[in-house]
């Protein structure tokens, strides 16, 4: 499991729970548990912080309908996503 990766995609603010579950099969709470046990303290809070905000897009429902993919145009040659373009 790339975990360096898990926790890159859980940070970024674009990127939901459920594409990390499409990718890597963890869910929202495996997630969590993970960055719980990885970061430290105060980084967890914050990270969690930025989850629960009414501005986070963490979650797909909380989504507008009008974005239909997971990442930005250029994540594939960022990272190396696994997860295909549409």
């Amino acid at each position: 499991m790339d975990i360096d990766r898990i926790i890159e995609m859980a940070w970024e603010d674009r990127t939901p729970f459920e594409a990390i579950k499409v990718q890597f099969d963890l869910t929202e709470a495996e997630v969590i548990e993970l960055m719980r046990r990885t970061l430290k303290r105060s980084s967890f809070n914050r990270w969690r912080a930025r989850v629960n905000s009414k501005t986070s897009l963490k979650h797909l429902n909380k989504r507008s309908d009008e974005i239909t993919r997971f990442k930005c145009t250029r994540q594939r040659s960022i990272s190396n996503n696994k997860i295909s373009k549409r």
